[in-house]
């Protein structure tokens, strides 16, 4: 492929990262999926945190991205569960709160990183190019 006609932040050498996005927003969910897969990344979605755990444990992923507020398992629960399991190499919550606090408690749990949402697409490219 032309380097000029490749998308924007593609990962180097054309190898996408395994991707696991879990949030219980559906529009949010579907938009920033389709955005991380035309950037080459393979994405595996789930809507709640069971759902989700059960994905990273079964898939491995080079990166999870986390909502905080889910229905049953929050992202808190997740992140500290997941590390238990397997090895995410960059573990990143987003979230609606963005309260004094709040990120302190996320990296607490495990988190790598912090986003508030609405999440900026050009912040979780940066990230996913640094991973």
């Amino acid at each position: 492929m032309d380097p000029a006609n490749e998308p924007f932040g593609a990962p180097a050498g054309g190898a996408g990262l395994s991707v696991v996005l879990i949030d219980d927003n559906v529009d949010a969910v579907d938009a920033l999926s389709m955005l991380l897969e035309l950037e080459g990344h393979t994405v595996q979605v789930a809507y709640d945190g069971s759902a989700g755990l059960a994905l990273i444990e079964s898939v491995g992923p080079d990166v999870v991205l986390c909502d905080i507020g889910l229905p049953g398992l929050d992202g808190f629960q997740v992140a500290q569960a997941a590390q238990r399991m397997v090895r995410v190499p960059l573990l990143v919550a987003i979230s609606g709160y963005a309260q004094p606090g709040d990120a302190d408690r996320a990296r607490a749990a495990g988190f790598d990183h912090y986003l508030v949402k609405p999440v900026d697409p050009v912040a979780v490219l940066d990230l996913l190019a640094r991973a």
